[in-house]
């Protein structure tokens, strides 16, 4: 196990470095972030020197090296827009983030592993046709759609929630539940599969056969075994969440990372971006890996080499 441990992370390492190699090489495609820091009237000596304080002028290979450097200390640079650095902006959006993608994890959790479970017990009826319509619903409306949807619904026509902002903790509602819908869908098609695999088991069918209730055949037995995949992939929605909420933030105007890094794009803000997007990779790599030992350690079946 500790073989296979130690090869995971020296491999999520190596993914770090090219995620990061690959974000360096397309932020400098996208312009010259120089553009935006002159004023059109501005002549070559000007512009060279505002690019030699950035260290633009500097071959592709010395900035590459250097910013890997910085990064393995979480030098992150300085903003080109507001000249802070991006350190300092990515910790005051990161919490909100966070916020944002606990509680839609929470939510799909919550509601996607009952509604799956249920589907499951009652297989083939018309409670399970609606719940897997209810899925495949929810998989199939944009996102920026929803949002839009329930920012008219309960914050401008009823008023009863903030329709964007955050203001408060009821803030989070409208844009976890949008955020969390499509991933609910999925924990509750996961949790169907995997409890219709485990309710045809033998062990099941001995335990009904000895005569015990269903319902603890169901939740002590079947539910048990049956939580491994969705355990593990619960995991990996809180990461999924923090890098897919750039929609999101930006339909309900959340002060999130996603939006900091929107605007960082739109800025051409190297350093801003780059720091963005590799807090984002680094979260869903490490977070693989931890769902990697997780399912080593929840599985005893399962023997790596």
């Amino acid at each position: 196990m500790s073989r296979y441990i130690i090869f995971r992370l020296l491999q999520a390492i190596v993914s770090l470095i090219v995620v990061m190699t690959i974000v360096f090489l397309l932020s400098r495609l996208s312009g010259d972030p120089v553009n935006l820091l002159v004023d059109i009237t501005a002549d070559k000596s000007q512009r060279d020197a505002i690019r030699h304080d950035l260290g633009l002028d500097r071959p592709l290979a010395v900035q590459w090296a250097s910013y890997l450097q910085d990064m393995a200390t979480f030098d992150l640079g300085n903003s080109v827009t507001n000249r802070q650095p991006v350190r300092t902006l990515i910790l005051e959006r990161l919490p909100a983030t966070l916020q944002l993608g606990f509680t839609a994890m929470v939510i799909c959790v919550v509601l996607g592993l009952p509604i799956g479970i249920y589907a499951a017990v009652h297989r083939g009826t018309i409670k399970d046709h609606a719940a897997r319509a209810f899925a495949v619903l929810g998989q199939s409306v944009p996102p920026f759609w929803l949002g839009i949807m329930l920012i008219l619904v309960f914050g401008v026509f009823l008023r009863i929630l903030p329709p964007g902002g955050k203001e408060g903790p009821s803030s989070v509602i409208l844009p976890a539940i949008t955020l969390g819908l499509f991933a609910m869908a999925a924990v509750m098609r996961l949790t169907r599969s995997s409890m219709l695999d485990v309710l045809g088991a033998e062990y099941i069918k001995l335990a009904r056969i000895k005569g015990l209730r269903e319902s603890t055949v169901v939740w002590k037995h079947a539910l048990k075994n049956a939580l491994l995949p969705v355990v593990t992939f619960a995991v990996l929605l809180f990461a999924l969440f923090l890098g897919a909420a750039v929609v999101t933030e930006t339909v309900f105007a959340w002060p999130g990372l996603g939006r900091l890094i929107l605007d960082g794009v739109r800025n051409r803000d190297y350093p801003l971006v780059q720091g963005g997007v590799v807090v984002f990779s680094t979260i869903y790599i490490f977070a693989n890996l931890l769902v990697d030992i997780l399912y080593a350690y929840l599985n005893p079946r399962i023997r790596y080499n």
